[in-house]
C-alpha cells in the first residue's frame, strides 16, 4: 500500500464520533502517530497534558505509544494511563481537566481498533468539535512529515483506584442485601474494572458475590464477541445466571462503557427499563438536593414508558436524536441529571455528562438490593409495553422505502416527525415506530413499540413488507 493509499483509507476510518479501522490496513502506528500530532495542533494542546490509554486489544499498547510520540513531537505532555476502559478515560479527562484518547474499537471484532477522544471535562471530540480537522491535519502530516517542535515530556498515572472510589461515592451499595452477581466481561475491560469497583481488590468488600465469566483480558475474544447487543452473545451469561441461582447478570461490551442486564430467570432487562429505573433514582436524589424539576434525557428509540415515568415522578423528559455526541450536548445544555439510550449507553451529570456502564449497573444493584423482590418483578414495573428491538433491512434505496411507508400511513390518525429518521405515532397511543437509515451501511433500521403483542406484530409486519418489497 502506498502512502497515498494509506492516507485515503485512514481518513475513511474517521466516523462522526470516533475512529474505527482494521489494524495494519486502515489504522497503523504511522497513521496514529500523525493523529497524535494533529490532535495537539488542532485542539491547541501544546504545553498541556494529554491523557493516553488503551484497551486489551493486542495493538492498543503500540498505538498508545505512537499517539504519545506524535503528541510529544508537537509539544504536548503525554500522561500514559495504561490499560483503561472508555469510561476511565472520561473519568480522567473530567477529574484531571485534560484532553485524552483511548484506543479501542468497543464491540467490533478483533481485527479492528480505533480511537475515542475527549476534551478536558470529558467533552467528546466529534465531527462537530474538531474530529474531521484532526483527520485532515493527520493526513497532511502523514504525507509531508510532522513539523519539528520542542518536544513535551512524558509521565505515567494509574487511575483505576481513583475511578473505583469515585463511582463508589456516587452509589452506596454497603447497605444492600446480599446479592449473587454473574458478570460477563467478554474478555474485555470489565475484567479489570469490575473487581476494582464491585470487588474487594481495591476498596472494602461489598455485600456482593461476584461470579466471573470471561474476565481474562484478551482482545482476540476467544469466547464470544464483546457485543452484548447481539442476543447470541448473552447466552453464556443467561445460562450462568440460572445455573448459579444468581440474582442478576451483567454483560459489558469490549471497552466497558455499555452494560446489559439479565434477570434471575435468565431473561434480558431492556435498556429502556434500566433507563426508567435509573431515572427514577436520579430524579429522587436531585429533588432531595433541592431541584424542582430534574431533567432526564432519552433518545427517540427508548420506550414511551421512560417519559411517562419521568413525568409521573415530577421530572422533565427531553427527547433527542440517537448518538452520544447529541446526548452529551443536550445533557450539558439542559443541566440534565441523567440520560439513557436504547443501546445501553447511560449518561450521568455526576460523571461529567459522560456514559458509564458500570455506574448504571451500580444503580440497578442498589435498587435490587434495597428490596426483597426479584429483579424480574422489579423490571416488570418499568416495561409496560412490548417492543420489536432493532430490525435491520438491507435496502439500497432507503428514501424510496421510507416513501412507501409514508404513503401507506398517509391520511391515517398518525403523527409523523423527523427528529432522527422518521417516527410514526398512532394518536390513540397504541403504537409507534421509527425508521432510521444507517449513515455508513445500506441498512434501514426499524424500532417499534405497542401496547400489546398482537398490535406490535401487525405494525412490524406491515412496515417490513413495505420496506422490503
Amino acid at each position: 500500500m502506498t502512502s497515498l493509499d494509506l492516507s485515503v483509507s485512514f481518513q475513511e476510518s474517521f466516523k462522526a464520533y470516533d475512529v474505527r479501522g482494521i489494524v495494519g490496513k486502515t489504522i497503523t502506528a504511522a497513521t496514529v502517530e500523525a493523529t497524535g500530532a494533529a490532535f495537539v495542533d488542532v485542539l491547541g494542546l501544546a504545553g498541556q497534558t494529554v491523557l493516553v490509554g488503551g484497551d486489551m486489544r493486542p495493538s492498543s499498547p503500540e498505538f498508545a505509544e505512537a499517539f504519545a510520540r506524535g503528541a510529544a513531537a508537537r509539544g504536548a505532555n503525554p500522561k500514559m494511563l495504561g490499560l483503561i476502559s472508555t469510561d476511565e478515560l472520561y473519568f480522567a479527562c473530567g477529574t484531571l481537566s485534560a484532553a485524552g484518547v483511548v484506543f479501542t474499537a468497543s464491540h467490533n471484532p478483533a481485527e479492528y481498533n480505533g480511537m475515542k477522544m475527549a476534551l478536558p471535562g470529558a467533552v467528546p471530540v466529534s465531527s462537530d468539535t474538531g474530529l474531521f480537522e484532526i483527520r485532515d491535519t493527520a493526513a497532511r502530516y502523514l504525507a509531508d512529515g510532522i513539523p519539528a517542535s520542542a518536544p513535551g515530556t512524558r509521565s505515567e498515572q494509574d487511575v483505576l483506584a481513583d475511578y473505583a472510589g469515585y463511582l463508589r461515592s456516587l452509589v452506596d451499595l454497603t447497605g444492600s442485601r446480599p446479592l449473587k452477581v454473574v458478570v460477563d466481561a467478554g474478555n474485555g475491560m470489565a475484567g479489570l474494572t469490575t473487581p476494582a469497583v464491585l470487588g474487594d481488590g481495591v476498596l472494602p468488600a461489598l455485600p456482593l458475590e461476584i461470579v466471573e465469566l470471561y474476565f481474562e483480558l484478551d482482545g482476540t475474544f476467544p469466547n464470544h464477541p464483546a457485543n452484548p447487543l447481539e442476543p447470541e452473545n448473552l447466552r453464556d451469561l443467561q445460562a450462568a445466571v440460572v445455573a448459579h441461582g444468581a440474582d442478576i447478570g451483567l454483560a459489558f461490551d469490549g471497552d466497558a462503557d455499555r452494560c446489559f442486564v439479565i434477570d434471575e430467570t435468565g431473561n434480558p432487562v431492556s435498556p429502556s427499563a434500566v433507563t426508567a429505573l435509573v431515572a427514577r433514582r436520579e430524579i429522587a436524589r436531585a429533588k432531595a438536593a433541592g431541584e424542582d424539576t430534574p431533567v432526564i434525557i432519552h433518545n427517540l428509540i427508548t420506550s414511551r414508558a421512560v417519559p411517562e415515568l419521568v413525568a409521573a415522578d415530577g421530572g422533565r423528559a427531553v427527547r433527542t436524536r440517537v448518538g452520544h455526541s447529541f446526548i452529551k450536548a443536550v445533557m450539558a445544555a439542559e443541566g440534565a441529571v441523567f440520560g439513557g439510550e436504547h443501546s445501553a449507553h447511560y449518561y450521568f451529570r455526576d460523571f461529567f455528562n459522560a456514559d458509564t456502564g458500570m455506574l448504571a449497573a451500580m444503580h440497578v444493584l442498589a435498587a435490587l438490593g434495597e428490596q426483597g423482590t426479584p429483579l424480574s418483578a422489579l423490571a416488570h414495573e418499568y416495561e409496560p409495553y412490548v417492543s420489536s428491538g432493532e430490525i435491520n433491512s438491507k435496502i439500497e434505496d432507503k428514501d424510496a422505502a421510507v416513501g412507501r411507508v409514508r404513503n401507506r400511513f398517509a391520511g391515517e390518525d398518525v403523527d409523523i416527525d423527523e427528529l432522527d429518521g422518521v417516527t410514526f405515532t398512532a394518536r390513540d397511543g397504541s403504537w409507534w415506530f421509527n425508521l432510521r437509515p444507517s449513515n455508513t451501511e445500506p441498512f434501514l433500521r426499524l424500532n417499534a413499540e405497542a401496547t400489546d403483542t398482537a398490535t406490535l406484530d401487525k405494525v412490524r409486519d406491515t412496515v417490513l413488507e413495505l420496506v422490503r418489497e
